[in-house]
């Protein structure tokens, strides 16, 4: 089947903290935004891959542009506009990413539903959303809208990627994330995700809930765990490949931009088709992301492997 796998939201720079006897001593800019980096990945994967969304014309946006390009993703829906870019610096605490969001006003959160163009609807065969893009500005409106508008024409995949720090009106957010899940086909959430969005209960319990308000396959991801994955009222341990840890920044990323591109190399487009597909073939394309992943962790950055890399990694790890 033709047509794009597109990613819509934040598109920004990361400043990665460069670090001399255990301090930060300064920072190293990278491209990022977490459904950027799904659509980077997507594409070092092989796969026709959009990104969606307004991009600064500032030097920012004119570098994340080139980055795009560089890296084959289709920038057909990214729209410039005069503003300023996004800038996130991240730094590492008690083993986790920690972030500093400085895009008030920025161009990637003014987004609206009539700036996306008629191809975005009628070419876009996967559809991947959510993170910060949901939180500021007109963009959390106009994601939702074009998630409505794709609704049964498209895969709808959604990672709410919590940034808790960034929340400003909690009752607000929480409502909008109900919207997002029940728009959703496939939901992929992170332990640390749980514990703000479901304090106390377990991964299988908020897998089950979600499952009866929309999704069909929900993941959760538990980082060197491996990840729990439920659908139609079966579930999965999958897990995690043993990898030197340099960082986890983009991990997660990597792993929806594997699982992407599994469901997408078996022809799964539509929520029928994931309903469908049998347990080997979903268990392979979580496999396959799982090796995405950690191989992302493996290096700095939110730097997400080649195809050829990936089934190089996968092939060494095969049972004879």
């Amino acid at each position: 089947m033709s047509g794009v796998l597109t990613a819509i939201g934040e598109i920004l720079i990361d400043f990665l903290p460069i670090q001399s006897g255990g301090h930060t001593t300064g920072f190293a800019m990278h491209a990022g935004g977490a459904p950027f980096n799904v659509a980077v990945g997507m594409a070092r994967l092989g796969q026709p891959a959009a990104f969606a969304g307004k991009v600064a014309a500032d030097l920012f946006g004119r570098y994340l542009r080139a980055y795009a390009e560089e890296h084959g993703v289709d920038t057909r829906f990214l729209i410039p506009m005069e503003a300023q870019s996004t800038l996130a610096f991240v730094a590492m605490e008690n083993g986790e990413a920690a972030y500093a969001f400085y895009g008030e006003g920025a161009a990637d959160t003014l987004l609206t539903i009539d700036d996306l163009p008629p191809e975005f609807f009628t070419e876009t065969r996967i559809f991947h959303f959510g993170s910060i893009s949901l939180l500021r500005g007109s963009t959390p409106e106009a994601v939702l809208a074009a998630a409505e508008r794709l609704k049964g024409h498209a895969l709808l995949s959604f990672d709410p990627n919590l940034r808790p720090g960034l929340v400003r009106d909690e009752a607000a957010y929480r409502a909008l994330l109900d919207r997002a899940f029940a728009l959703a086909d496939v939901v992929k959430l992170s332990s640390v995700d749980l514990d703000w969005l479901a304090p106390g209960r377990t991964a299988g319990e908020v897998g089950a809930d979600l499952a009866t308000r929309g999704p069909g396959l929900v993941v959760v991801t538990h980082g060197g765990a491996g990840v729990l994955a439920a659908r139609g009222g079966q579930e999965w341990q999958v897990p995690a490949f043993p990898v030197r840890v340099v960082d986890t920044v983009g991990a997660g990323d990597a792993f929806s931009a594997g699982l992407l591109t599994g469901l997408a190399e078996r022809s799964v487009y539509t929520r029928a088709a994931l309903d469908a597909l049998p347990e080997a073939d979903l268990l392979a394309a979580l496999r396959f992301a799982g090796a995405v992943a950690a191989l992302t962790c493996a290096r700095a950055g939110a730097d997400p492997p080649r195809r050829a890399e990936v089934a190089e990694f996968l092939a060494a790890r095969e049972t004879p």
